[in-house]
């Protein structure tokens, strides 16, 4: 109810009038004074009521007087009157009609009554009553009321005291209240008076208004007082405790502070008296330490007083909260005091209040903020700021070491320090008992044996003091275990919260305004101001050491899951706070200490322990303490969920997870997902720990690369509890969501993730290396996802992904690692593929490739796993994309084509599955400029020698291709052409000139030249089943398909192709391997034909000869419009001859057919059951082997078409199978042909029939031309010779010659021989013998119808049939090779392995046959002049002496006798051509070969065989005689032309004849036979006939006949002696069966003298030979003692004779006369 309505102010007057009466009626009797007054009072109101209108203004006015009354009642000092009076006044004042004369007189009265200590609570509601209703007390009034309350409060009485204080506390509010009410009221009407620069010493305080000078003087007074000065306005107090000063100015200070902040005079007193007071009087607190004895100490030293000190602390909170602007300086101090307080060395309850103060500044970011932008920084500045914050570290790292009081040793030992006294404390902590561990219940840090509950102290973000509000107590309180820590505990935990929750709050709006900058004007960039981030750096710089060591300290050892939460959230946002600053290294420590905490104590984890080293080496010190950041102990007692296999090589065994570890891995889970933004370089920290922990619990990487839980099975000694069980699923799902939400990262956020994962992934690889343990897959399988998941911008990702798994992951020697890696790439181009991108792949060929390439790069990967993936992926990149593949084929068709043969088999089987696809079904659909790499790929199958099949059925898709050309050529003809156009174009462009091979030839021939080199390459493969193949499909091909190219394409496939090939085969050929193959592998079984590689390649040369002959051949009048035709033809002519001159016998053969046909000696086809069609292709050259359909390419392919083929083939070749008439200059083009070819065939006769130079008998040559090539050689000159007969020289016959006789001079292996020769003993010539005397036949009959200049060749053929005559006798040698007669060859079957002996073949038919010749053709030429001057008689007679001579010895008796008779035939012809020719001397040199013959053949060296019969040897006897015959009819009769040395010859030999001794090895009936006695006779007489003849023309002839009588004679003599002595000497033995036959023979022969001499005129016979005859006799007669009866009766003949010349002797003189 207000207090000037009309009725309270008439209740007013009302109460005052009884007030009046009442005191009246108590004072009437003692105090008569007062009565008076009283009623006088009473009157006055009523005079006051009713005159005036306003009732209480005049009341107010004449107050003085109104009060008077009352005041002397106080006086009394009666207590009723006293409590009436101070009633009455009291509602004066509340009706304000005090004014202020009458207050100062009430107050003086109160002061009285105080003084007299009356009514002591009265007076203090009267003075509050006074001070509060009005404000009409100022100064000394004012003060003189303070004091008394002041007064009041130290009385002896509690209730009084309390009273008063709070009387006092209201009354100073009430001075400022009315201060504030003044400025309230003045505002903006008074100028401020300018202000006073600088400390002038006391402001004067005249400007001040009323109200505030009160205020000031009253706080100026406080400060005196509590600072124990005297006041300068509150007079008259007497006493003051500091603790009641400070909480006044605390109260002051907390509720005005804007009295302070907008008066100067009050800041003044702010900074130059409160400032100092405080500084002062904390100085007991600052210089005490707990601990340090007083001895030590020269003075004693104030001991620190809880109540000050504490209320000094929250003025000082006071201070730095609202005044920190104006006391910048000050509050430097304060704060560095405050963290004094924190040390370990002060009292518990100290700092107990210090921690409580500094939480109330932590609650408020903003503060801290303004700290740090004024100290931290500034330049020499204390960083005050993170001095709090390090001190909050240190203080909590102090709670956990247990100071033992006495031993300052163990005060300053650091966390986890040595000092003895540590540790006891540590041994005797509670929860160091053994069940403690498992008890505990209460949240709590344990951490090494110290036990640490944790409260709850106050709700988050408010800072509640518990000991700061302890204002009654005296004595410092005993503080709780744990208090201190919950505290600092809650502190950072603000202070974290605080200080992101502020900057992030900052940071977003700064956003937001620089998003609007950015819409409201695009073109400038638009920058946050630096200012603000420089100061969030900076606190974040500050603060993070500090925060790090206490936050990990505290995860270290807390207990509690919610205490562990809080820590792990205030890391995290630290971490992720740092990352948006972009402050790596912070961000990092925070990383990687809630990484540590995830992974088990002492868990080696490289990355881990770098980065802590770094941070142990800043080791931060605070005032001289250090704050370590300290590694997590591993003793903490804590729920074990898991344990498993360590990733790291360091633990050995295995580890355990606990709960906080999961508690941990979820944080850092978190983190990545919520944070991964700012992450950077970071993730490699969170991945390296996520890839350990996945590890431990046993997650493996499934399809996509998620993580499932692996089976119990792969990790023996993974145990994992119920607890982590069904975490798992969650971790597992959120380590999969965690690299889905990649997908929302930027491009360098997301290049960060995947630089960390590719370094994790290297990180795994080197570990994996060397030893058998499963790798870690983590990595590579969340490259997959990301890659997965980032399909949409995969260009920016691609090339570090696929680089990474490519280089490093596929490459492993580690298999599990390298198939992970390889399902990785091949996943990700597959998806890459499949991914609808935009623009399509179709459209976006850039990328297409890009995505292509990994896989073509796999096949650098040299391990076989990862190539079978890769072609897998191939194979179902075609079966999904293949139509589509466009631009990628090049590609594709690489990765198929790079087989190389160190891989399996299985690998190129996959790969020619997916080339075989792309054959059936992709040809069509890909550019045409990839056909040719289709050709090049199919022919690397052909060329890969693991799996033969495979080689096979490539030759055939090489054909199916073919076909494809074939069927298709004019499409492809035009795409190529376009596609050459648009390269030449590029290529001019450049100036470059266009690369490709066979580049002048058109586009489509150029596929074609492809497809024959790839054949030809494949031609020369090590393996005859592919040569074979691919020689008859190439010929096949050229022959089918040749007529589709340019005749310039020709002149390719002629040199590069053709030429190309036989060439290498050639080289091939000659290099081959001799060694023996034992099998063809496997158990198949090689014909002995093929068993060697030169064997096998022999066929291959066989057939490229053939087929390139028969192209020759096929199309020799296209070819021969080329050009160079001339010089294709030699090289051809080249290859036969090598090949003809090659060792082995089947390719020489086929060399010398492949010569026939193309001289078109070739047989024709016989085979008449050959169908037209056939006929007409085998015609045109397509083999045989060819015209059934190919089947090679699958079931139901007929690749030929019978119909089309024969019909295409005939439109073709139409036109080659009529010749082009010749002309003539085609004619002198084709003799030089054919003189080329002659040359070759001379070239390859000579060499092949060359006899092998040195070595000795027993060397095995290196190798001898088989029979049937040299008879296929011979064979050839008929032919060749017709077209060479014009220009045939004496030269080139002479040259034939040559190689004729080395050719039939080549032996046989004995192996051989009986498929050569029927049996050993028919004699028939061979048919290389044939051949050769076909070949002089033909040379023969030539020369006869040729003209005069052709039949000087004459002797030259004699010549040489006569040296064929010779081998009967002396078979040729083949150089020095020893050869047996084919009789005494050992055909030796069995023997398999001796070397084959070479046999000279039976030449005796060859030679008879050639003598028959001979004798036949001189028959008809003998009379030629040629013949004559070429002495061919004597070279005749010259030939068969040595048949003759040999006689017996011939290797056939046939030779012999047809040389006798031939010599007989030739004689009758020749003589009479030599006697007419006697006088030109042509035959002077024949006469003496002519007497040798005779001589060497009747006189033979050699025996009779021993099997001769009596019959046969009277023929050959016979012959002999015939032999005599002829001398005596044909030769001797015509003495007179023959030169005389002849017929002295042929008289010796005659002489010889009659007594010619014969061998001994006859038996004794044969003897009289085998004597040659008939012989002996004929010689004996035709020498006798001529000896002792009448006709003797001149004295010559006759001493010629004496000389041969005397010889004989003295023959006998000396046979006769030499018997009569040998007879004598050898007593009973008898003589040698060989000198009785001589005997025997001598004796018959002087029989047959002695007839002879009978028979002759006397006067023929010289005296001297009478002497010797008669000499003869007494020798006979010493013979007769000889004991041989056959030597006797021989005796009796010839001593019969004698009779006849025994006469008387004649005188003398006769004698000397005749």
């Amino acid at each position: 109810m207000s207090t000037s309505t009309p009725e309270a102010v008439k209740k007013l007057l009302e109460n005052m009038q009884t007030d009046l009466r009442s005191l009246s009626m108590e004072c009437k009797k003692k105090f008569p004074p007062v009565k008076e007054a009283a009623e006088s009072g009473i009157v006055k109101i009523k005079t006051i009521a009713a005159r005036n209108t306003d009732i209480l203004a005049s009341l107010k006015e004449n107050s003085s007087e109104v009060v008077q009354p009352f005041l002397m009642g106080c006086g009394t000092k009666e207590p009723k009157i006293t409590q009436l009076c101070l009633a009455a006044v009291q509602r004066l004042m509340t009706h304000e009609v005090v004014s202020e004369a009458a207050a100062g007189n009430i107050i003086n009265m109160l002061w009285q009554l105080m003084e007299n200590g009356l009514e002591e609570l009265k007076l203090l509601q009267t003075v509050l009553v006074l001070l509060t209703t009005n404000t009409v007390v100022h100064d000394e009034i004012l003060s003189k009321a303070i004091v008394l309350c002041f007064r009041l409060h130290f009385t002896k009485d509690n209730i009084t005291n309390n009273t008063a204080a709070a009387t006092v506390r209201q009354v100073v509010t009430v001075v400022f209240e009315r201060m504030v009410a003044e400025d309230e009221r003045f505002k903006g009407i008074v100028e401020q008076p300018t202000p006073v620069q600088g400390n002038t010493n006391r402001r004067s305080v005249s400007t001040l208004r009323p109200s505030a000078k009160d205020a000031y003087m009253l706080f100026q007074d406080l400060c005196q007082l509590v600072n124990a000065d005297a006041p300068y306005w509150l007079v008259g107090m007497t006493e003051m405790t500091r603790t009641f000063g400070l909480e006044l100015l605390e109260s002051v200070l907390n509720d005005f502070p804007g009295v302070f902040l907008q008066h100067q005079e009050f800041s003044f007193l702010l900074k130059e008296r409160v400032c100092p007071l405080v500084i002062k009087l904390f100085s007991p607190n600052i210089k005490f330490r707990q601990g340090s004895s007083s001895a030590a100490s020269p003075a004693p030293v104030e001991k620190p007083y809880f109540p000050i000190c504490m209320r000094l602390l929250r003025v000082v909170s006071v201070l730095i909260k609202h005044f920190y602007s104006l006391l910048v300086t000050e509050c430097e101090i304060f704060l560095s005091l405050l963290v004094k307080f924190l040390d370990g060395e002060k009292p518990q309850w100290l700092r107990a209040v210090a921690v409580e103060s500094v939480h109330r500044l932590c609650v408020q970011p903003h503060l801290l903020r303004s700290f740090c932008q004024s100290y931290d920084m500034k330049q020499h500045s204390t960083k005050v700021f993170r001095d709090i914050v390090n001190a909050l570290g240190s203080f909590i790292q102090s709670l956990f070491i247990v100071p033992n009081t006495g031993n300052p040793a163990a005060t300053n030992a650091p966390a986890g320090g040595s000092g003895s006294g540590a540790q006891a404390a540590a041994q005797g902590g509670p929860g160091a008992g053994g069940q403690g561990g498992s008890l505990i219940t209460q949240a709590a840090f344990e951490y090494r044996g110290t036990w640490i509950p944790l409260m709850t102290v106050s709700v988050q973000g408010s800072a509640k003091a518990t000991y700061l509000e302890m204002l009654d107590k005296v004595e410092p309180p005993s503080i709780p275990e744990g208090y201190a820590m919950s505290v600092a505990f809650s502190a950072l935990l603000d202070l974290v919260r605080g200080i992101t929750s502020m900057i992030e709050r900052e940071l977003a709006k700064e956003e937001e305004e620089v998003a609007v900058r950015r819409e409201a004007n695009p073109d400038q960039n638009a920058q946050a101001e630096p200012e603000a981030h420089l100061v969030w750096e900076e606190m974040v710089s500050a603060c993070w050491c500090g925060l790090l060591a206490a936050l990990s300290l505290l995860l270290d050892a807390s207990t509690d899951e919610t205490a562990t939460e809080s820590i792990l959230k205030a890391e995290l946002t630290m971490a992720s706070l740092c990352g948006r600053l972009g402050l790596v290294t912070p961000r990092d420590a925070f990383i990687t200490a809630i990484c540590k905490a995830s992974l088990p104590p002492h868990y080696a984890l490289t990355v881990l322990s770098s980065n802590a080293t770094n941070l142990n080496n800043k080791a931060y010190s605070i005032q001289g303490q250090t704050v370590q950041i300290i590694s997590p102990s591993s003793e903490s007692h804590q729920q074990v969920v898991a344990v498993g296999q360590p990733l790291t090589v360091q633990p050995q065994g295995t580890v355990v997870l606990t709960a906080k570890n999961i508690q941990c891995m979820r944080t850092l889970l978190n983190l990545a997902h919520c944070h991964g933004a700012v992450l950077g370089t970071s993730w490699q920290l969170v991945l390296a720990t996520l890839q350990h922990l996945v590890w431990i619990l046993g997650l493996k990487p499934g399809v996509g690369g998620a993580l499932k839980p692996g089976r119990a099975v792969e990790g023996p000694s993974t145990v994992l509890t119920t607890a982590v069980m069904t975490d798992l699923p969650f971790i597992s799902n959120i380590l999969s969501r965690l690299f889905e939400s990649s997908q929302y990262l930027d491009d360098v956020s997301l290049h960060h993730l995947i630089n960390a994962l590719c370094s994790l992934s290297l990180e795994a690889m080197e570990m994996a290396y060397g030893t058998n343990k499963e790798p870690s897959l983590f990595a590579v399988a969340k490259l997959l996802e990301t890659g997965l998941v980032n399909m949409d911008r995969i260009e920016i990702l691609w090339r570090p992904l696929a680089g990474h798994l490519l280089e490093k992951v596929c490459q492993h020697p580690n298999a599990r690692m390298r198939e992970w890696g390889a399902e990785a790439v091949t996943a990700l181009i597959k998806a890459g593929l499949a991914y609808k991108h935009n623009p399509p792949l179709a459209q976006n060929q850039r990328l297409q490739l890009l995505l292509l390439n990994p896989l073509k790069e796999l096949s650098n990967v040299l391990h076989a796993d990862i190539r079978q993936k890769q072609l897998e992926s191939v194979l179902q990149i075609l079966q999904s994309q293949g139509d589509s593949l466009g631009p990628g084929w090049p590609l594709v068709l690489g990765v198929i084509g790079a087989i190389r043969n160190d891989q399996g088999e299985s690998l190129i089987r996959t790969a020619f599955q997916c080339l075989q696809l792309v054959v059936t079904d992709f040809l069509p659909t890909m550019p045409c400029m990839c056909l040719q790499i289709v050709v090049d790929v199919a022919g690397s199958f052909g060329l890969q020698n693991q799996e033969l099949n495979i080689s096979l059925t490539s030759i055939g898709l090489l054909w199916n291709i073919s076909d494809y050309f074939f069927q298709r050529g004019e499409a492809i003809t035009q795409d190529l052409e376009r596609e050459e156009a648009a390269l030449q174009k590029q290529a001019r462009e450049k100036g470059e000139p266009l690369n490709r091979p066979f580049h002048p030839a058109p586009p489509f021939d150029c596929l074609w030249l492809c497809l024959y080199a790839k054949l030809g390459q494949l031609c020369v493969d090590p393996r005859p089943a592919v040569r074979k193949s691919a020689g008859q499909t190439m010929f096949s091909t050229i022959a089918a398909h040749g007529t589709l190219l340019q005749q310039s394409t020709w002149h390719i496939v002629v040199w590069k192709v053709l030429f190309h090939l036989l060439d290498c085969v050639r080289k091939s050929s000659t290099t081959a391997d001799k060694e023996k193959i034992e099998s063809g592998g496997g158990n198949i079984l090689i014909h002995h034909s093929r068993d060697t590689a030169e064997k096998q390649w022999a066929e291959t040369w066989v057939l490229t000869l053939a087929g390139v002959a028969r192209i020759f051949n096929t199309r020799r009048y296209l070819l021969q419009q080329l050009g160079d035709f001339f010089k294709a033809w030699e090289v051809l002519l080249d290859h036969i001859q090598s090949a003809a001159l090659s060792k082995n016998n089947e390719v020489s053969l086929a060399a010398l057919k492949s010569f026939q046909e193309i001289l078109q000696i070739g047989t024709p086809v016989k085979d008449s059951a050959m169908p037209t069609e056939a006929l007409a292709l085998a015609v045109m050259g397509v083999p045989p082997v060819l015209i059934d359909p190919l089947s090679a390419s699958g079931p139901g392919r007929h690749l030929l078409r019978s119909d089309s083929m024969l019909e295409r083939l005939t439109r073709y070749n139409g036109a080659e199978l009529q010749a082009p008439p010749q002309g003539e200059e085609s004619a002198l083009e084709d003799a030089a042909l054919w003189w080329s070819a002659w040359n070759t065939w001379y070239r390859t006769g000579t060499d092949s029939t060359r006899p092998p130079s040195g070595g000795t008998g027993t060397d095995r040559p290196s190798f001898v031309p088989s029979q049937p090539f040299l008879t296929a050689l011979v064979q050839i000159v008929p032919a060749l010779y017709q077209h060479i007969e014009t220009g045939f020289s004496m030269e080139d016959l002479r040259k034939l010659g040559v190689i004729l006789h080395g050719a039939v001079s080549i032996p046989i292996s004995s192996d051989a021989s009986p498929f050569i020769l029927p049996s050993y003993t028919e004699a028939v010539l061979t048919s290389l013998q044939e051949a050769v005397l076909t070949a002089l036949d033909v040379l023969q009959k030539a020369i006869c119808v040729g003209p005069e200049s052709l039949q000087v060749m004459y002797p030259a053929i004699f010549e040489q049939l006569l040296l064929f005559v010779e081998f009967s006798c002396k078979p040729p040698q083949y150089g020095k090779l020893e050869t047996k007669h084919v009789a005494n060859a050992k055909y030796n079957q069995i023997q398999l392995f001796t070397p084959a002996e070479w046999v000279a073949l039976n030449y005796v038919p060859f030679a008879e046959r050639s003598l028959e010749v001979v004798v036949d053709q001189y028959q008809k030429t003998a009379c030629h002049k040629a013949v004559i001057n070429e002495k061919v008689l004597q070279n005749i007679i010259k030939t068969l002496r040595m048949p003759l001579g040999l006689k017996y010895a011939c290797p056939s008796e046939s030779t012999w006798k047809l040389a006798v008779s031939s010599l007989l035939k030739v004689l009758s012809i020749g003589l009479p051509v030599a006697r007419q020719h006697a006088s030109s001397g042509m035959f002077e040199t024949m006469w003496p070969e002519l007497a040798n013959a005779f001589e060497d053949f009747l006189f033979t060296k050699s025996t009779p065989p021993d099997n001769v019969s009596i019959q046969e040897f009277q023929k050959n006897e016979a012959i002999d005689v015939e032999v005599v015959q002829l001398i005596s009819t044909e030769i001797l009769p015509f003495a007179n032309f023959i030169p005389k040395d002849f017929v002295g010859q042929i008289m010796t030999m005659l002489n010889k004849g009659s007594i010619h001794s014969q061998s001994s090895s006859f038996t004794e009936a044969e003897i009289d036979v085998r004597m040659r006695e008939e012989f002996s006779k004929v010689c004996f007489e035709t020498l006798l006939q001529f000896s002792f003849s009448n006709k003797v023309s001149t004295p010559q002839e006759g001493y010629i006949s004496r000389m041969a009588l005397s010889v004989l004679l003295k023959r006998s003599q000396d046979v006769l002696r030499r018997y009569v002595d040998d007879e004598r000497l050898s007593g009973r033995c008898p003589l040698p069966r060989q000198q009785v036959t001589e005997i025997i023979f001598v004796l018959k022969a002087i029989s047959t003298l002695m007839d002879s001499l009978k028979k002759t005129q006397p006067e023929n016979v010289d005296g001297t030979t009478w002497a010797q005859v008669i000499a003869l006799y007494p020798t006979l007669v010493e013979c007769i003692t000889c004991s041989s009866s056959e030597v006797s009766s021989a005796l009796k003949e010839a001593l019969g004779p004698f009779k006849d010349f025994m006469q008387p002797p004649v005188s003398r003189v006769q004698n000397g006369e005749s």
